[in-house]
């Protein structure tokens, strides 16, 4: 679909407004979620304030250890999501242009925490521009109380007993304790 059959534009004449014709749409959110938090909830929620659906894509990678198997972490999503239509849970492996293509997709969500997400993300974009320029990334900034948080620092919290309040859904703390077999805590601020 061109942008001519998206939007219907007077460039001849600056002072109309541009008229949207109504297309489902569907992005793209991909990442490891091992585990996801609550600043990859908030992504997802403030996503589909943009987007009709949200196809959050767990990422299979053999070559990384991670905490959580591709299926728990679909499994989390899925249980976090589950009365929303609208967010659809796939694991992939491959390129993602690929992937957001096979699923009819040409919008791909990413969030940047801090600058330092910047640089990684924008040679990430381009590149998948360059294999696919009819793919488009949004870069969405977190909500304030979770732009410090990463699933890592989650992780490292929670292995060390530390309270998890405010860090990620209670599902995904519930899995983080059974694997890390700690015991709940409460913020003591």
């Amino acid at each position: 679909m061109t942008k001519q059959n998206i939007f219907d534009t007077k460039l001849d004449n600056p002072g109309e407004r541009v008229h949207c014709v109504h297309m489902i749409k569907k992005a793209v959110y991909p990442g490891s979620f091992d585990p996801i938090t609550n600043g990859h909830v908030d992504i997802i929620r403030r996503g589909l304030e943009i987007f009709d659906q949200i196809l959050v894509s767990v990422l299979e990678n053999p070559k990384k250890k991670s905490l959580f198997s591709t299926k728990e972490r679909v499994a989390m999503i899925q249980e976090i999501f589950a009365e929303n239509e609208n967010v659809e849970v796939r694991s992939f492996h491959g390129l993602l242009v690929d992937f957001a293509n096979t699923n009819e997709s040409k919008m791909i969500i990413r969030g940047l925490r801090a600058i330092s997400d910047f640089e990684y993300e924008f040679q990430m974009a381009l590149m998948n521009r360059k294999l696919d320029p009819e793919i488009e990334t949004l870069f969405m900034m977190p909500s304030l109380n979770y732009s410090f948080l990463s699933s890592r620092l989650v992780k490292e919290v929670s292995m060390l007993g530390g309270c998890l309040e405010g860090l990620v859904p209670g599902e995904v703390e519930d899995k983080l304790r059974e694997k890390y077999k700690t015991t709940p805590k409460t913020n003591s601020i």
